[in-house]
């Protein structure tokens, strides 16, 4: 198989994550303001997630506690404004003065995002256990060769 006895993906994908993870979260950030957003930053996350699991360096676990804790996360962020009386999803931004980064901007919609991008990387753990991924990356055991057995 071509999971984990290939070292020359295992280094590819190992020297990739970081790129990847870096891409991921400059998405999470521009979500707001440019194309992206905690979907797409899920989709790069759960990429990473995907290759570091057929290459077989990481197999990747938590697919419940992800899609839980997301979908509640979404939930709480998305009715938190029913309790003050505003429609439902308003958001709510805030600053703070950063000492070395001056004013920054934030509102109600990044654990939002960030709810979204744990499910879209749950659904694709869900989809990569599903799919048996742990079964094609594990080591099949070795015949015994013709020397070790015995006469």
């Amino acid at each position: 198989m071509i999971g984990g006895s290939s070292p020359v993906l295992q280094l590819g994908v190992r020297t990739a994550t970081p790129l990847a993870i870096l891409v991921g979260v400059y998405l999470f950030f521009a979500g707001h303001n440019a194309p992206g957003g905690g979907f797409a930053a899920g989709l790069v996350f759960g990429a990473v997630v995907t290759l570091r699991a057929i290459a077989g360096i990481q197999r990747p676990t938590h697919a419940m506690t992800l899609l839980s804790g997301g979908t509640l996360m979404v939930i709480v962020v998305a009715a938190i404004p029913l309790f003050f009386g505003e429609p439902l999803l308003d958001q709510a931004v805030g600053s703070i003065e950063v000492p070395l980064l001056g004013k920054v901007k934030s509102g109600s919609a990044l654990p939002f995002d960030l709810g979204v991008s744990a499910i879209v990387v749950g659904l694709i753990i869900a989809l990569l256990d599903g799919l048996g991924v742990g079964d094609i990356t594990a080591k099949r055991p070795q015949s015994p060769d013709s020397s070790e057995v015995a006469s």
